[in-house]
């Protein structure tokens, strides 16, 4: 486990999130072991769904999936769940180091009870469930409008930023995941290999890929590359009076041809292609 919260604090957090929204959310940590929530029990109809193994099972897996979403995509992530209700997902990230996830679900957005059990009905019509029960559970559910959802789901993301400036959730930093982050966060635009960031570690190469893998979901040098072609980018949009050679040295690139190479495949533009996009882009505005 990367991530350490302040449990107490976190149960604080949540009780407020509640009174506001009204609708449960769950801190997960990095491997997706439930935390804390609040409030603890779910919802009436989702306690009928993991009433059984399959439905459990189907929760659990619609959970792993959201957040892997959520997680490539660093922010926010609503969606339906595989019974049909309505979820949010946010990452927390500290750094370039995923630290958990903020969940918030089993919300019933639907027109009416009749439109909602219908879809419901559909969606779990392959798990073995108690329908009378859950049918009475659904036509009991409070009805969340959509744009209310929307918002909850901005303040949630306001929420994992706060966790995040108060560090409430924080990194230990003596795992080798932050140490690893940080070193390549402040070395990326320098010379570097596998073999000397795995010996600054004190660690094996097979064991660096494992632990790039986990962090980044690529190897070191796939990750020091992601750098510093995000680094271009900020130049490239930000300092005009550098031309595209320095931008290239700047961001640890010292094979020009090579530069334009890796920057056109990731981005599907050439450099300077991309400046004039961005400084086009800045004069509609």
């Amino acid at each position: 486990m990367i991530s350490m919260f302040d449990l107490d604090q976190l149960q604080g957090l949540l009780r407020d999130f509640y009174e506001i929204s009204h609708i449960r959310i769950t801190v997960f940590d990095e491997d997706l072991k439930e935390l804390v929530s609040y409030p603890e029990e779910v919802a009436p109809y989702c306690a009928v769904i993991r009433g059984t193994l399959s439905g459990f099972e189907a929760c659990m897996r619609c959970d792993r999936e959201a957040c892997a979403k959520a997680a490539k995509k660093k922010t926010t992530h609503v969606y339906r769940c595989h019974a049909g209700l309505t979820e949010a997902v946010t990452p927390l990230y500290v750094g370039e180091v995923l630290a958990g996830y903020l969940l918030f679900g089993h919300v019933f957005s639907y027109p009416d009870h009749e439109k909602g059990w219908t879809a419901v009905d559909q969606k779990t019509a392959s798990l073995p469930l108690n329908r009378r029960m859950l049918k009475d559970a659904i036509f009991e559910a409070p009805i969340i409008g959509e744009s209310y959802t929307r918002s909850a789901a901005k303040i949630l993301h306001a929420v994992a930023s706060y966790l995040i400036m108060e560090r409430m959730a924080t990194l230990r930093e003596d795992m080798l995941a932050v140490r690893l982050d940080s070193y390549l966060s402040a070395h990326y635009t320098q010379k570097l290999s596998s073999s000397a960031v795995a010996e600054y570690l004190g660690i094996g190469r097979t064991q660096l890929y494992e632990l790039s893998r986990q962090m980044y979901g690529c190897g070191v040098a796939e990750h020091i590359r992601d750098l510093r072609v995000g680094r271009a980018k900020e130049l490239l949009k930000g300092h005009r009076d550098l031309s595209i050679a320095e931008v290239a040295e700047r961001c640890g690139f010292s094979d020009y041809n090579y530069f334009i190479t890796v920057f056109s495949r990731e981005t599907g533009c050439s450099p300077g292609a991309f400046r004039k996009e961005t400084v086009a882009l800045k004069r509609r505005l």
